[in-house]
């Protein structure tokens, strides 16, 4: 082992894990749907100043049944699924368009929570894309106007260049329309929630969709 990956995983098993006291989860009181047990846990996540509690890791499989994964932003979490918002000719918008079915990852650190969601992937309407596009902040609108993502970029100062006049026609038309913005929605099947333990005795509790109804139960650490 050289001194430069000796170093590396000093470093690494330094770090500590939930230093601060973590909240509990008792399955007997959980509610009947996932959806309600989310909104709370976002609601406590915000509480405890988590950072970007709205982020979330992505994960499609690509055209040789490869995983990929990537961080976003959720945009709303319903009683149709959980959203979020890509250009449609991106790579995770080809991989969605050729296999629409997806899974959700949320990691909330300040309270030793994640939330998995997994299910089908649904475009929502072309009205329903141009709305979420429209609510979102003149920087968020600059960058859907920027360009090709996930294109090959051919230098940095092309990026600066598009992206500058993709400020300016934000700026200047707020109801600008990027046409390939797509928002999407992952109907769950299954919604686990992990609640750490200091102790290493995590309680999993993991909601499954059966018919209209959801069943739950406890999985393994």
């Amino acid at each position: 082992m050289n001194d430069a990956q000796k170093a590396f995983r000093d470093l690494l098993h330094t770090q500590r894990v939930w230093d601060a006291p973590l909240p509990r989860l008792d399955p007997a009181s959980a509610p009947a749907d996932p959806l309600t047990l989310f909104h709370t846990w976002f609601a406590e996540a915000v509480a405890a100043g988590q950072t970007e509690p709205h982020t979330m890791t992505l994960a499609t499989v690509d055209p040789e049944g490869l995983p990929d994964v990537r961080t976003l932003m959720l945009h709303d979490a319903d009683g149709c699924g959980w959203h979020f918002a890509t250009h449609a000719t991106s790579a995770k918008g080809r991989q969605l368009a050729a296999r629409p079915y997806a899974a959700l990852g949320f990691y909330w650190p300040a309270q030793g929570r994640q939330v998995r969601v997994r299910g089908p992937v649904t475009p929502a309407s072309r009205e329903e894309s141009r709305a979420d596009l429209r609510a979102r902040s003149t920087g968020a609108l600059a960058s859907a106007l920027t360009g090709s993502q996930s294109e090959v970029l051919p230098a940095y100062d092309d990026l600066v260049r598009a992206s500058e006049a993709a400020w300016e026609r934000a700026r200047a038309e707020p109801d600008a329309e990027a046409e390939t913005w797509t928002l999407y929605v992952v109907e769950p099947r299954e919604v686990e929630f992990f609640q750490g333990d200091a102790r290493r005795r995590h309680v999993r509790l993991r909601y499954r969709r059966e018919g209209a109804d959801w069943a739950h139960e406890l999985l393994w650490p």
